[in-house]
């Protein structure tokens, strides 16, 4: 067995990276016992009568009570080992190694530790044991698996004892859980520390993103009244392309091909939907279409926008320090990136007054330009543009703001996450100009609902409206338009 050693003393003979990597640790159970299952029925080979049924469903139902008891063992170690630990390591240099070389002097504290609680954990478990440990010193805590998983795509803390998780558009309670909510607080904190924010009582509620982009909401009591809240919306690792919206359904060939030419011709283009129903992925799919030669300004609260083109300068708001100054808001940014000499401007969502400054932005020269809106339809996206115009706090007769919202708007593209869990664009639609006092557009593509096959899955069809749209000049202009209307046929 070990004896009692700090982290400083591992860290002074930590091994070289070329080095052979140390023995496991000592096995407190017997070798025997590293990966075995606690014992139950043996299932049939193959099972002929009902007995040999209950032979299998007693198996299967020990198993489910096996991997419980389990679960409980290491969670009830981790209780007692982890505050050992925290006691017997220098943090500040633990932190300096690589995740590596930390599990391997983790583990074998663990292995010591366990020695002398007389905690009898297998092999297996004493390296789920260090995992777990290692999450909450370095990352997320419990967590972590969600993240790594790349089947989820959102997770819902609702404090400290309930974890949901949304699985192909479904969610699912997980049996993940933390301590309290201090363990909450902590995970939470360590993920605004990050991009320089904060999350306390002065400042309960707070946007963020993780390294890789995924966005997250924090709201903490005294506003969250049942603990604090952490909501994570992940963005999956693959690049999601119009091409591939295309093989999973959310776009029909035809619909592609008509949002690849509207993104090369320079549309001005707005994405509407609900929460969740996939607009900033969409974003990213039509953005992919951008000449690599052009200079590309994003602008968001919380930098998630991933832009495959060399020449892109990302901007991200700030939030007011203690004091309650220093505040950079959407509309400052707006104001200051028409300085900048952009080509396009990429806004990831209009939520106020900086509507008007980007539809003055759209209508002087920064054709191309793209941004997402919380709609339900696109008539509604143009109904709410119009009001978030108004919170700009400059007077201008309805007439000339739907003007100018008819000369800036060239196509409104509209997402929704249907109930079987699967996100469809359900209308391309195009502004044509005004009638009156009134905004006219025209569809030239929409989902028709047909009905639900046997999983659940819902039918239908991306139905082409057949007319000319009228951007065709621009795409003529841009050399696209043969392959334009070889779309709407």
């Amino acid at each position: 067995m070990f004896g009692r050693r700090s982290l400083v003393t591992f860290i002074a003979t930590a091994p070289a990276a070329n080095a052979v990597e140390a023995p496991e640790p000592a096995v407190v159970e017997p070798a025997n016992n590293e990966d075995a299952e606690p014992a139950g029925p043996a299932p049939a080979s193959q099972p002929e009568d009902a007995d040999s049924s209950r032979v299998l469903a007693l198996h299967a139902a020990n198993t489910v009570l096996a991997r419980s008891v389990n679960r409980a063992s290491i969670d009830e170690a981790k209780r007692v080992v982890q505050p050992i630990l925290l006691d017997r390591i220098d943090m500040a240099k633990a932190l300096e190694l690589s995740r590596k070389e930390l599990a391997q002097q983790v583990g074998e504290i663990v292995a010591e530790i366990l020695g002398e609680t007389k905690l009898r954990l297998n092999l297996r478990e004493q390296r789920e044991l260090a995992v777990l440990l290692l999450d909450d010193m370095l990352g997320l805590g419990p967590l972590e698996p969600l993240l790594a998983d790349e089947s989820v795509t959102d997770i819902m803390v609702n404090g400290p004892k309930q974890v949901y998780i949304e699985r192909r558009g479904k969610l699912e309670l997980t049996d993940i859980a933390f301590r309290d909510n201090a363990h909450v607080m902590n995970v939470a904190t360590r993920i605004v520390s990050r991009i320089g924010r904060r999350v306390d009582e002065s400042t309960p509620l707070v946007d963020a993103r993780l390294a890789d982009g995924s966005r997250v909401n924090i709201i903490i009591p005294p506003l969250a009244i049942d603990g604090p809240s952490i909501s994570i919306r992940k963005f999956a690792k693959k690049k999601i392309t119009l091409d591939v919206m295309e093989k999973q359904a959310n776009i029909s060939p035809q619909m592609g091909t008509v949002l690849k030419i509207a993104s090369r011709c320079r549309l001005n283009i707005l994405i509407s939907g609900g929460t969740g129903s996939g607009k900033t992925t969409l974003l990213n799919a039509m953005s992919r279409m951008i000449d690599e030669g052009e200079r590309i300004c994003t602008i968001e609260d919380a930098a998630e926008l991933q832009l495959q083109q060399p020449h892109v300068v990302r901007l991200e708001t700030r939030p007011a320090n203690l004091e309650g100054s220093g505040e950079i808001t959407m509309r400052d940014l707006v104001k200051n990136t028409l300085r900048m000499r952009p080509d396009r401007i990429i806004l990831g969502e209009i939520r106020g007054s900086e509507a008007l400054d980007m539809l003055q932005a759209m209508n002087t020269g920064h054709d191309g330009s793209m941004c997402t809106i919380h709609a339900n339809t696109p008539r509604e996206a143009l109904t709410r543009l119009e009001n978030m115009v108004a919170m700009a706090g400059v007077k201008l007769p309805n007439e000339a703001v739907r003007t100018q919202i008819a000369n800036a708007i060239q196509m409104i593209v509209q997402i929704a996450r249907m109930r079987d869990g699967v996100r469809r664009v359900t209308r391309v639609t195009e502004v044509v100009g005004m009638e009156g006092d009134i905004v006219t557009t025209q569809d030239l593509f929409s989902f028709t609902y047909e009905g639900e096959d046997a999983q659940g899955r819902l039918i239908g069809k991306f139905a082409s409206s057949g007319i000319r749209p009228a951007f065709y000049e621009r795409a003529r202009y841009y050399g696209f338009d043969r392959a334009l209307m070889e779309a709407m046929a």
